[in-house]
């Protein structure tokens, strides 16, 4: 299993041959080679079944379950594994018993704490919204009500004036909410597209 954006191994096997690729920077570092060596090529080659590539967001979600579930600290190279299967790339394992092997814990904590959030953005428990509010007193209070009715909690927020292109009596505000899940997400947006008008959620990849 490699990052789709260091897949060294996985083009030179469909090869045949040790094949240069370009690695770009990932999560799993530790796998990530642009040339692989003629007798590492030759002694694994006869003995690999399958070779899949696996997005970053599922590398940084797949670190976040194993933080969450096993309380086990994993870099990404030695999250891989967990990573492709929770992506669907490995179909033919599922109801059966599956062993992955976590290989590596040599991760920073300052760059774990940045992927254990990206891998909450990734998981859609992170939600980022852009809204124009009233900018009169009682407006603010009514925004964070509906947030704590729809079960969402308020991670971060931010008001914007000056550059503002709407008239002088609104103010945009950029919020992130902490969701259960990704239907609780959904239900979230949902409830505050009904509620305002000028309105944009963040829609993007890590």
């Amino acid at each position: 299993v490699e990052s789709e954006r260091a897949p060294g191994f996985c083009t030179s096997w469909k090869a045949g041959r040790p094949v240069f690729t370009e690695c770009l920077s990932t999560l799993a570092d530790g796998l990530a080679v642009s040339l692989v060596g003629a007798n590492a090529f030759a002694t694994a080659a006869p003995l690999v079944d399958k070779v899949v590539s696996v997005s970053e967001e599922y590398i940084a979600i797949a670190i976040l379950r194993l933080v969450e579930m096993e309380k086990a600290v994993v870099e990404g190279a030695g999250a891989t594994g967990l990573a492709a299967i929770l992506q669907g790339l490995l179909p033919e394992l599922q109801g059966k018993k599956v062993v992955i092997p976590l290989c590596g814990g040599n991760i920073d904590t300052t760059v774990l704490g940045r992927v254990l959030e990206r891998g909450l953005v990734a998981d859609k428990r992170l939600v980022k919204v852009w809204l124009t509010v009233s900018d009169r007193p009682g407006s603010l209070a009514h925004m964070c009500k509906l947030f704590s009715t729809a079960g969402a909690s308020v991670k971060d927020i931010y008001h914007e004036r000056a550059w503002l292109k709407s008239d002088m009596f609104s103010v945009q505000i950029q919020v992130v909410l902490e969701v259960r899940d990704s239907e609780h997400a959904d239900e979230v947006t949902k409830i505050i597209s009904e509620n305002y008008e000028d309105v944009k959620f963040y829609q993007g990849q890590i």
